[in-house]
């Protein structure tokens, strides 16, 4: 049977898929990639045009695409065991992935529940937490604190801590109650850890933890704070005895130059939600890390158990996956690679500064981003201007409103990189 055409394919994704977060105008209007293959840090289209995948899908693709040990891995799986309950069951890899986690993972995070992505990682740390505390004594503590301009993840508890109104304002009706410090000024946090040390002291007996992106807000514009914020959050929440929770989901895996985020503050915090770096976007999976304290809260019979679960926690093929990107990050020494990578991403996008019309640049680990106008999920459009300006040049990017970036995969070839940037540069400077 033949293959179907580039443009019979476009036609029936136009007329039968709802993609995410794309207006129905631009889904049936504008030509998308039809992508045939991946390798690497490219991405093939059908028509044959090859793109360098600047934003590694959604920030998942941390070893590029195909990585070789990867894919055998998943089929050696897949010729054994492609999935069992994990109720009253386990498995190799499962077992082996948890204790390796343990070893890699910020001090005291010792448990890992097995999940889907990284919403619902999120969602398994709200409920530990919220279980946690209405079983061990202080059961007024079911409210949590996000931050201004956070994003968690689209299922209703973490849309409930998000605070993009272009992502969450509609569902309000079904959200959950959050506290939430002022956004900051600019660069100054310190009104926001004010705010958020004062509302910690008068209502800790309210408080089941502190949601906080390390370093890094990615979906509201790859919004940076220095890791001092990081660890006044862990001060503070240290003071009051409530959790930190440390949403690491984009952060986590080297992205920022550490393994984790947390890293660079020295700071480990109560729970840890993990996805698409963990299986290096090879298969949907997440995980969410517990220190012994809180697993131990669970002790003391079935109506004590956590009350949550998946038909597909600890999926015995994203554990394979996830398994051997460990191994990948030690034995190809991924996270020393970063450092070359992040200064040439950093040296493009200070220059970037000084083109008319970009109104701010900033940078951190394999993260470069810069403000066309305020950074947000709307914008002007000059954004996407810009992206299919790349696209004309080979380079796949997908903007943030008005705020352009890239986060190429760790293990991007520098010449590659040099050619993503100086394209970018390009775009920037285009009249418009």
């Amino acid at each position: 049977m033949a293959r179907p055409t580039r443009e019979h394919l476009v036609a029936l994704e136009r007329a039968h898929v709802w993609p995410p977060y794309t207006p129905s105008e631009r889904h049936e209007q504008e030509d998308p990639l039809v992508v045939d293959a991946a390798e690497g840090p490219y991405l093939f289209d059908r028509d044959g045009t090859r793109y360098v995948d600047a934003t590694s899908s959604w920030w998942s693709q941390t070893l590029g695409h195909r990585h070789p040990r990867l894919v055998r891995a998943l089929a050696a799986q897949a010729e054994r065991l492609t999935h069992v309950a994990a109720g009253g069951a386990t498995h190799e890899n499962v077992a082996l992935l948890a204790e390796a986690l343990a070893q890699v993972a910020p001090a005291g995070l010792v448990r890992t529940h097995f999940s889907d992505d990284g919403s619902t990682a999120v969602e398994v740390a709200i409920k530990i937490a919220a279980q946690y505390w209405r079983q061990n004594g202080r059961p007024r503590r079911h409210v949590f604190v996000a931050l201004g301009h956070a994003y968690h993840g689209d299922t209703l508890g973490a849309a409930s801590l998000a605070a993009i109104e272009e992502f969450s304002g509609v569902f309000a009706p079904l959200l959950f109650e959050v506290v939430r410090p002022p956004p900051p000024d600019a660069d100054d946090w310190s009104p926001v850890l004010a705010a958020l040390e004062a509302t910690l002291r008068a209502r800790q007996d309210d408080i089941a933890g502190v949601f906080v992106e390390p370093l890094v807000q990615g979906a509201s514009g790859m919004r940076m704070h220095p890791p001092a914020v990081l660890a006044e959050l862990r001060r503070m929440t240290r003071e009051v005895d409530t959790f930190l929770i440390a949403d690491e989901v984009f952060t986590g895996y080297g992205r920022t130059g550490r393994m984790w985020a947390s890293d660079h503050a020295n700071v480990a915090p109560d729970l840890l939600c993990l996805g698409k770096g963990f299986t290096a976007g090879i298969l949907p999976m997440g995980a969410t890390m517990a220190s012994a304290r809180i697993y131990d809260g669970f002790r003391g019979g079935v109506a004590r158990a956590l009350l949550h679960g998946h038909t597909f926690s600890g999926h015995a093929l994203g554990c394979a996956v996830a398994r051997e990107v460990l191994s990948v990050y030690e034995d190809e020494r991924i996270l020393e690679g970063v450092a070359p990578r992040a200064e040439r991403i950093a040296r493009a996008f200070a220059s970037f500064a000084s083109i008319p019309g970009v109104l701010r640049t900033r940078s951190l680990g394999t993260i470069g981003a810069a403000d066309l106008g305020e950074p947000g999920y709307g914008g002007s459009g000059r954004g996407w201007a810009v992206a299919r300006a790349a696209r004309a040049r080979g380079v796949h990017l997908r903007p943030l409103g008005d705020t352009i970036y890239v986060a190429p995969p760790l293990n991007v070839p520098l010449p590659i990189l040099d050619e993503v940037l100086a394209a970018l540069g390009e775009c920037l400077a285009l009249p418009g």
